[in-house]
């Protein structure tokens, strides 16, 4: 297949990196509005580089992956869909709300294969949790707490484009509660923290923040982030039952330390962000778009999926701005 790869940042190289080691790839085409910069990238993997991302849109080309910064996200799937041209995108799908309910009109309207990257789906240990619920194995599911915790702070240039924490950090924790447990969001609350370094309130936003979700039959699930989580990216999840409980993230790379007498758990290393804690994922879930290219299975993460993940962290931005309860209604949908 011939693939084209528009963004060659941190992800953008990641996943070309990524691509050009994939069997289905005969051709990789890669762009980047820093021309020189995809040039780069591209010398060094061994592939093509075109001059400009809108190149990309090559009749010949099989496929689009967009990895660009977050305001290129829905030009290019727009572009995608009206050439008729499948197309995996990074999340977010879109710059705003109301950006991301207009594209999903226009792919629901449209026969173009939409695959929105959330690669925690794809993830083993996800995968076993949702399992695990739907088999019933667990009980009574009740409780569900995910946290995703950055090692260190981004940098302060970064902070007034990332939408803020929820929507940049905790958007993955609210989809993977959807795919675990099959269930919708009804209402959040939502608290957050400034410690640390000042650009945080700077720009509006906050260094830690936990969100509490009441799901549609009455589960909880408790979503905390934070920018300082010192010891080690972590990311992980806990489903509770009234017959077993799971975590996913529970293993040696885990960034904790035990204060229990003759406890050698964790034994390390821990993971430095979310790119190697997620390697295997990212992998499996380009190869599972190769596939929806081909025309072999549906988009495994939809565009509604991902309206459906904005929305809730919407509300958890919300709720935290105005110290409320706030209802998922009360977010706008199509």
């Amino acid at each position: 297949m011939r693939i084209a790869l528009a963004g060659a940042g941190r992800i953008g190289a990641f996943h070309a990196r990524t691509l050009a080691s994939l069997g289905g790839v005969g051709e990789l085409l890669l762009a980047d509005v820093d021309a020189d910069r995809a040039a780069r990238v591209a010398a060094d993997l061994g592939v093509a580089a075109v001059p400009t991302v809108e190149g990309l849109l090559d009749p010949r080309v099989d496929a689009l992956v967009v990895a660009t910064s977050t305001p290129g996200h829905a030009p290019l799937v727009r572009a995608a869909v009206a050439a008729g041209l499948p197309v995996f995108v990074e999340k977010p799908l879109a710059a705003t709300l109301s950006e991301t309910v207009e594209l999903v009109r226009l792919v629901e309207g449209a026969d173009v294969p939409v695959h929105v990257g959330f690669q925690r789906r794809f993830d083993t240990g996800y995968r076993r949790a949702r399992a695990a619920v739907a088999s019933g194995e667990l009980g009574l599911v009740h409780t569900l707490r995910a946290t995703t915790s950055d090692r260190r702070p981004p940098h302060p240039e970064y902070l007034p484009t990332s939408g803020g924490i929820f929507r940049d950090c905790s958007v993955h924790d609210a989809d993977v509660v959807r795919f675990v447990t099959g269930r919708e969001v009804l209402t959040v609350q939502a608290v957050g923290g400034t410690k640390g370094e000042p650009f945080f309130a700077a720009a509006g936003d906050v260094a830690s923040a936990a969100a509490l979700l009441t799901l549609d039959d009455g589960t909880i699930a408790v979503l905390t982030t934070t920018r300082y989580s010192g010891q080690g990216h972590d990311v992980r999840l806990e489903v509770v039952g009234s017959e077993a409980s799971v975590a996913v993230g529970l293993d040696d790379s885990l960034a904790l330390r035990s204060l229990e007498d003759g406890v050698t758990f964790p034994a390390g290393p821990v993971h430095e962000a979310f790119m190697d804690r997620f390697e295997a994922a990212y992998r499996a879930e380009l190869t599972a778009f190769l596939d929806v290219a081909r025309g072999g299975t549906p988009s495994p993460c939809t565009v509604r999926d991902a309206l459906e993940a904005s929305r809730v962290v919407e509300a958890a931005s919300l709720a935290l701005a105005e110290g409320r309860t706030v209802h998922l209604s009360e977010i706008p949908t199509t």
